[in-house]
């Protein structure tokens, strides 16, 4: 299994990739620190599509939500569920990008062992 966590905060990435290893040490956890590296990385055909996408909103450069919509619009890359995972709590913003695509909308847990439960919650969903 492979995630795809696009966020430009260093210490969010670090926190995510040890709460996803004590998930199951097996997930390969891949970093993108903008949506135009990830776009970069998921246009790239020779390499797989990841299992789950993981997608911060607040970034410099292409928005997490420029992200999703050009992520949605790629048949290769359609069915892989995309997470928001921000800072926002804004429900209306939650509801505008489910209808985009994402299957999920959650804030960035603050403590370790709450972004441990937030990954062993997504990864144990059927989001099909």
């Amino acid at each position: 299994m492979t995630i795809l966590l696009v966020d430009d905060d260093e210490d969010d990435r670090k926190l995510f990739f040890e709460a996803v290893g004590e998930v199951d040490k097996t997930i390969e956890c891949i970093a993108a620190v903008d949506g135009q590296e990830a776009l970069q990385y998921l246009g790239d055909a020779a390499k797989p599509a990841p299992d789950f996408i993981f997608l911060d909103l607040r970034m410099p450069g292409l928005s997490g939500q420029e992200c999703l919509e050009e992520i949605k619009k790629d048949p290769r890359l359609a069915s892989v569920p995309v997470i928001v995972y921000t800072t926002s709590r804004d429900v209306r913003e939650s509801e505008s990008l489910k209808k985009l695509g994402a299957v999920h909308f959650m804030s960035k847990p603050v403590l370790p062992e709450d972004v441990y439960y937030m990954v062993a919650f997504v990864l144990g969903e059927n989001w099909t």
